[in-house]
């Protein structure tokens, strides 16, 4: 199919992405699966994204009507905080959604006090806008082994904790391949090399638990997907080498943040620039495009996100399990 629309990516099998805009170019991608005349969308972007979602879905030939449902892979609001406004624009989508992150969508207020916890209000509200919320009739929540029927084709969804408690990662039954959300990491497209993806975790907070990422990128890779979508950014299908990559830079990152534990006031900047030689030191042995000041720089919300990913979890093993 030849796409007429810039920000449109065919990846066969009717799987296209659609760069958001928020941020970057190739930054957020909210992925469209196209059935037999019918649609589903993986995740939403920010609200300032939906009109270029409704401008890409025009280039597809999708009808407003014809969006069956909209999926969330976890509510955080690079993923989720335009789908008040996008379900405002699909008159037959159901929004689908983790059981934890249902009660998010109905009322945004927790959620919306959350990611002003992490960024400031005034940035957040720079970056996100109002949250709008979705009417609960027009909620589907997707538990482990969920299914959802796409005019013949199934979506199956995986609970996959480890980044969020709310996450899931979806399977599409006609390929195999897998969406994931932020649980196979940020596989940046500015660290391709002659085409080779790179994979980086994301370890951001409040949620974060390493031995449930780990499950959780072993449970998809033992389904065998030829390919992932993830979110930031893109199709990869070198999926076992991605795989192994996560689980090591989870691990290296996880070791540091144990050697720092009792580091006082120094904690968190010590973590911080830990990461960033966990960066340096992967783009030298990736050979990314990216080197040194210049991977810093490409990754400083990142690494100050993971690092803050690390401090909540490394408090949390202090506090008493009920």
């Amino acid at each position: 199919m030849t796409l007429m629309n810039p920000h449109l990516s065919d990846f066969g099998h009717d799987i296209y992405a659609i760069d958001s805009g928020f941020g970057r170019p190739q930054l957020d991608a909210v992925h469209v699966i196209v059935h037999d005349g019918r649609a589903a969308l993986v995740d939403t972007a920010v609200n300032a994204g939906v009109p270029r979602v409704l401008a890409a879905l025009a280039a597809l030939g999708i009808a407003r009507a014809a969006v069956d449902y909209v999926v969330l892979t976890h509510v955080h609001l690079d993923h989720a905080g335009g789908a008040g406004l996008l379900m405002r624009e699909l008159p037959n989508a159901k929004l689908t959604v983790h059981p934890r992150g249902a009660r998010h969508m109905i009322d945004p207020a927790m959620l919306t006090t959350a990611t002003h916890a992490v960024y400031g209000e005034a940035k957040a509200r720079a970056m996100y806008g109002d949250i709008l919320p979705v009417p609960k009739e027009r909620i589907i929540e997707t538990p482990d082994g969920a299914t959802l029927n796409l005019a013949g084709r199934e979506l199956l969804f995986l609970d996959t904790p480890g980044h969020a408690r709310h996450h899931v990662c979806i399977r599409d039954g006609l390929t195999g391949h897998f969406f994931t959300g932020d649980t196979f990491g940020f596989i940046f497209r500015e660290l391709d090399v002659a085409g080779r993806r790179h994979a980086f975790p994301t370890l951001t907070p409040t949620q974060f638990d390493p031995e449930q990422l780990h499950r959780s990128i072993d449970r998809i890779l033992s389904y065998g997907p030829q390919a992932v979508y993830a979110t930031h950014y893109g199709q990869a299908t070198d999926t076992a080498r991605l795989a192994a990559d996560l689980h090591r830079l989870i691990d290296a990152q996880v070791e540091l943040a144990r050697r720092e534990k009792d580091a006082g006031e120094r904690r968190k900047a010590r973590i911080r620039d830990g990461i960033a030689g966990i960066v340096e030191a992967e783009a030298s042995r990736q050979h990314w495009p990216l080197q040194g000041q210049a991977a810093l720089d490409f990754f400083g919300p990142d690494i100050e996100l993971n690092a803050q990913g690390l401090e909540v979890w490394l408090d949390s093993l202090q506090r008493p399990h009920l």
